[in-house]
């Protein structure tokens, strides 16, 4: 017989098993994956709310709503109490538990597929995103059009509920979802967690001139991600002991569940020295330690910092010392992270600009505002809890401009501290 000629070599990362791994059953997958993530995470933390109490089988759809805030999706609050009445509402959050749960599983599935490739290319990874972007876009699609719900609104007792007898007045509130808003948010959000898994990973090849950017780049973004995420463990830890000492499980389950770092985070920047403003009106409040509570039920709009919230529990200092170490450490990683011959001021600079970043994301994606009300025949809320007003809100630029402060600071410790412990352990970093 003669001889069989080989096969031609194949070119670096176009093996038929890992062209296969990322195709569209595999980008199915992701989309599944980070949606039944963050649905089970909203879905438990609404159970432990109280939620699934809801009359009109309204349960599921909340979960949907929920999901679509946590991506960046717009929600819309509408009322209808007849010819005679008026309502009034509008809520401005995102859950922020079930948004890092959706983006740590959405980027795991992104980057497991091109774990082990010798190399990838530009149309390669483009593709790959292009195919869970697709996806995606169709199922904030579904979810935008399936996250719409309508409720009854009770009067109460009093001379609201007797004039809502008097002339048939039935008030509805309901919600649902600006469709444009939340597939353009949505994709942006997925397109940030792209770019940020691609940035903190380093096991993922990238083409052209990408790898030298990551490069440079890499040391802060994971320093970051890493001072997020410490910063959710500490509450975490802390939530936990709260719930085993004062009780009050399920409220304390539904926080952690739903919006810990919407706590977690602005600690970061109040650690920090940075203000707040808000304030608490009505029957209802944020799912809050019961000082910031305080601080915020006023009469005028109240100021938020380590100053006002030491007034009421001597505790909150720590908020200074846990920012101090966790910033501290989080430039000392960066630094053990970076090329060795990379001067302090650098180090400095780099985090500075990252902190400030950081701060930036926290003060646009932790700012909360809810209101609602209702009036028959002009008469507002009676004494009947009707009616009510919360919101916090950064001073956005002092916050980052004290970032800038504290990176310059700690990068440039940081940067000296993990010199100090290379020459100790007497070995070179690469």
């Amino acid at each position: 017989m003669p001889p069989v000629p080989p096969e031609p070599p194949e070119a670096p990362g176009t093996s038929g098993r890992a062209a296969a791994g990322h195709g569209w059953v595999q980008a199915l997958g992701t989309v599944l994956a980070g949606l039944v993530a963050m649905g089970v995470v909203a879905a438990l933390g609404l159970w432990a709310a109280g939620a699934a109490d809801l009359p009109d089988n309204a349960f599921p759809r909340v979960v949907v709503a929920t999901v679509v805030t946590a991506v960046g999706g717009a929600l819309e609050l509408s009322g209808d109490a007849g010819e005679l009445a008026a309502t009034d509402a509008g809520l401005t959050v995102m859950p922020l538990s079930v948004t890092l749960t959706g983006a740590l599983v959405t980027a795991w599935g992104f980057l497991r597929p091109l774990r082990r490739r010798a190399l990838t290319g530009v149309p390669d990874l483009a593709g790959w995103a292009a195919r869970i972007a697709v996806l995606w876009l169709f199922a904030l699609l579904g979810m935008a059009f399936a996250a719409r719900q309508t409720f009854e609104v009770s009067l109460g007792e009093g001379l609201l509920s007797d004039l809502g007898d008097l002339f048939g007045v039935t008030p509805t509130v309901g919600f649902t979802t600006d469709v444009p808003l939340t597939v353009l948010f949505g994709l942006l959000w997925l397109a940030g967690v792209f770019v940020l898994a691609l940035l903190v990973t380093a096991w993922v090849p990238l083409p052209g001139r990408l790898p030298r950017l990551r490069a440079s780049v890499r040391p802060a973004a994971y320093a970051m991600v890493a001072l997020l995420l410490a910063y959710v463990v500490v509450g975490v830890v802390v939530a936990l002991v709260t719930a085993g000492t004062r009780g009050h499980a399920a409220d304390t389950f539904a926080v952690l569940l739903l919006g810990l770092p919407n706590l977690a985070w602005p600690a970061l920047t109040i650690g920090l020295g940075a203000t707040w403003n808000g304030r608490v009106e009505g029957p209802f409040g944020l799912p809050m330690p019961h000082v910031l509570d305080e601080v915020l039920r006023t009469p005028d709009v109240s100021t938020v910092n380590v100053g006002t919230l030491a007034e009421r529990d001597g505790r909150m200092w720590w908020l200074l010392v846990a920012a101090a170490v966790l910033v501290l450490a989080a430039g000392f990683l960066m630094a053990a992270r970076s090329p060795v011959r990379r001067p302090a001021w650098l180090h400095a600079v780099h985090l500075a600009v990252a902190l400030a970043l950081t701060v930036l994301m926290i003060g646009l994606v932790g700012r909360i505002h809810a209101h609602f009300g209702l009036s028959v025949l002009g008469i507002g809320d009676l004494g009947g809890g009707l009616s009510g007003r919360l919101f916090l809100r950064p001073r956005l630029w002092g916050a980052v401009g004290l970032a800038l402060l504290w990176g310059l600071v700690a990068g440039f410790l940081g940067a000296l501290l993990a010199r100090w412990a290379g020459e100790r352990s007497g070995g070179v970093r690469s």
